[in-house]
């Protein structure tokens, strides 16, 4: 009964028309390389995080079919926002589809908190506010959607710290966006992993960046690049 964790799988199974090799040669032939390595590892019994990019579906019915072929893998998953997934709902409408659609073995992180096994799971999507590496659709407010989620953040570790209070469980975090890459430092969300005195926390959203350090240290946390193609499409153990 163990917890892993990858972001981004990128999925687009029924059309399998948006390539991501365009990012480099690892991505080549991806979703089986998920699924081979993942029902290697994973057992029914084992928790799987994805924090964002799950999906290239621009709605949650046409979502279905790569919600379906995650429902498949083996193991428990628990999803989270990233900034490709134009198909996400409200939690309530998602909870709907996925009951209508008898999709069992996922459930979502979104301004909340899940005990699972040794753990509190506690996260949101992040963002960068540097526009230099930040490749947004569209003009945005950057200032904007960082405050929100920084609200949903805190929202989420209120809760973990509350489950954590009364059970002596560790809280992790995971985020879509790096906090802190570099030059990059997000001080409003490191002074929330501060705040709740968080060790870990857990990261996607980079690629094709083979050599950066797979885990490194600001403070009192230590962050973990979880990357598909960084992990070589294998999925982390967390613990």
């Amino acid at each position: 009964m163990a917890i892993y964790a990858m972001a981004d799988l990128h999925l687009d199974t029924k059309s399998n028309q948006k390539s991501m090799e365009v990012f480099g040669n690892r991505w080549k032939d991806y979703v089986n390389k998920i699924q081979k390595n993942w029902n290697r590892l994973i057992t029914p019994e084992d928790t799987v995080i994805i924090p964002g990019d799950i999906s290239w579906a621009l709605n949650l019915e046409s979502a279905l079919p790569d919600l379906q072929w995650i429902d498949s893998l083996s193991g428990k998953k628990i999803l989270m926002k990233g900034n490709h997934d134009f198909w996400w709902s409200t939690a309530s409408k998602m909870q709907k589809f996925f009951c209508k659609n008898c999709i069992t073995s996922i459930d979502i992180l979104n301004n909340n908190a899940l005990m699972v096994e040794n753990y509190v799971i506690a996260g949101s999507r992040g963002w960068f506010t540097d526009r230099t590496m930040q490749n947004a659709a569209q003009d945005v407010d950057y200032e904007k959607i960082m405050r929100r989620e920084v609200i949903r953040l805190k929202l989420s570790l209120d809760n973990a710290s509350k489950i954590s209070a009364d059970t002596g469980k560790e809280i992790l975090t995971f985020l879509h966006f790096p906090p802190i890459w570099g030059e990059f430092h997000c001080e409003e969300i490191l002074e929330l992993l501060r705040k709740y005195q968080i060790r870990q926390c857990f990261f996607g959203h980079i690629h094709s960046n083979y050599t950066a350090p797979s885990s490194f240290t600001n403070e009192n946390t230590t962050f973990h690049l979880i990357s598909a193609d960084y992990l070589e499409f294998i999925p982390q153990f967390v613990g």
